[in-house]
């Protein structure tokens, strides 16, 4: 985007404006959780809004608010200066997943958004056909949900949204449940007939995850931090359309953005950190499921060459084909487990990960206890509880109760199941699923 055409986007009335939003959903039981706190953007005519930023960072729980799909517990949404009170007119949005009615053929699916609102037959038809046409799916307007692909069923999902003609289409992760290359063809072109302008809308924000997707896309994009979400930075992408993934500057971009995202500062300040850089506290600390498969893989090769013990992740998460959701949270566990540090955009092995890596697999297991208990407090709860009872037994509601004082239930059930998998492979408890009790009774 050219110096000038920043400037007309900068100075331009903004179509929408929120205003300091925040969302906490109630729990009966504990303190209310809060997922978005202090949430400002606008977002101008003629630009593509990125927001980025991972998993727990309310992203999605934004694009219903603008969408009016849900009202905010606090702050001030407005579209054309109106308050948001519900669907409007001119916002249309594109879901993750296809979100198609599987009984109905491609046609239908794209009109029923026109019949809704009352648009006659004829017309309904000739727009409906346009988009089609417009998406690249001319041709298969007779065909069912089931007969087609997954980037042609989220074509159709673009279809049904450009076919009402808003002024702003709001995309949540559409490409994330798409292979990589349908999804870099269907991104492409979108990014095409947006240059083009043949696409019938005067803006665009998307929910992402995906760093490279965002410089690619967006004109500007803004970092989220979770837990809750809060707009951490602004960056403008100025690099013109259409961009080259291998340009010097596209690259630098890149590796900017990922340093932001390992460095966890947040409006001047560091993010709220537990042991290690790691986000929470004790045992409210949210915890990914990663397997100790994978924990193990991304050790042996960040020892290997050529990393050598350290690599740039933009570098080692193309080589092994990751996305920042599924590469961060890998990365991020071997640093609590201080198996690896993360600082601006690398990952370096402590002495503890080479360690690790020279072990055999009971080496591996008793190293992996010993950090699992020092620095996983949830872990070590159960250990102790379990330690302390004279029946070594307790049931999982135990813990997942206090969890979720902590976080959303879904959090805590993740949680738990994170602690479930390294406890086993440690070999510090059992845990029987049936039941849903911990025991000592298979550990050595």
């Amino acid at each position: 985007m050219s110096l000038a055409a920043t400037k007309a986007i900068a100075a331009a009335a903004p179509l929408l404006e929120l205003r300091n939003i925040r969302q906490a959903y109630h729990k009966p039981n504990g303190a209310d959780l809060l997922v978005l706190d202090g949430v400002s953007l606008d977002v101008r005519e003629g630009e593509i809004l990125g927001l980025l930023g991972r998993s727990g960072s309310g992203k999605s729980s934004l694009l219903r608010i603008i969408a009016g799909l849900m009202p905010a517990t606090s702050g001030e949404a407005r579209w054309h200066g109106q308050p948001i009170g519900g669907p409007c007119d001119g916002i249309a949005m594109v879901f993750q997943s296809f979100a198609l009615f599987p009984w109905l053929t491609v046609l239908e699916n794209v009109e029923i958004g026109l019949e809704a609102l009352g648009v006659p037959g004829p017309e309904r038809r000739r727009r409906a056909l346009a988009a089609i046409d417009l998406i690249g799916l001319d041709g298969f307007e007779s065909a069912h949900p089931k007969e087609l692909s997954g980037g042609m069923r989220q074509r159709v999902g673009f279809a049904r949204a450009l076919v009402v003609h808003p002024q702003l289409l709001l995309m949540d992760e559409p490409f994330s449940a798409l292979d990589v290359l349908t999804a870099e063809t269907l991104r492409t072109d979108l990014i095409d007939l947006w240059i083009e302008g043949r696409l019938p809308i005067r803006s665009i924000a998307m929910v992402t995850h995906n760093i490279e997707e965002a410089v690619l896309m967006c004109d500007r994009v803004l970092l989220f931090s979770a837990n809750p979400g809060r707009v951490a930075t602004e960056i403008r992408i100025d690099l013109p359309q259409p961009r080259n993934r291998t340009d010097p500057a596209f690259r630098k971009l890149v590796d900017d953005i990922y340093a932001r995202m390992t460095n966890r500062t947040v409006a001047g300040r560091k993010d709220r950190q537990g042991p290690g850089g790691f986000p929470g506290v004790g045992v409210g600390m949210a915890l990914p499921h990663v397997s100790t498969n994978v924990l193990s893989g991304l050790l042996e090769t960040l020892a290997a060459p050529p990393y050598q013990g350290k690599a740039d992740l933009p570098q080692i998460a193309e080589a092994l084909q990751m996305e920042t959701d599924e590469l961060f949270p890998i990365a991020e566990t071997l640093q609590l487990f201080r198996f690896a540090d993360l600082a601006d955009g690398d990952i370096k092995l402590t002495d503890a990960g080479r360690r690790f890596v020279g072990l055999d697999i009971d080496g591996r297991k008793r190293l992996f206890a010993e950090h699992l208990l020092a620095y996983v407090p949830i872990v070590a709860l159960i250990k102790r509880v379990l330690d302390e009872r004279p029946i070594h037994r307790a049931p999982a509601a135990r813990f997942r109760e206090e969890l979720e004082d902590f976080m959303s239930p879904e959090f805590a059930q993740n949680t738990l199941r994170a602690a479930i998998s390294w406890g086993r492979y440690a070999e510090l408890f059992a845990y029987d699923d049936q039941s849903e009790q911990f025991s000592l009774e298979n550990p050595s």
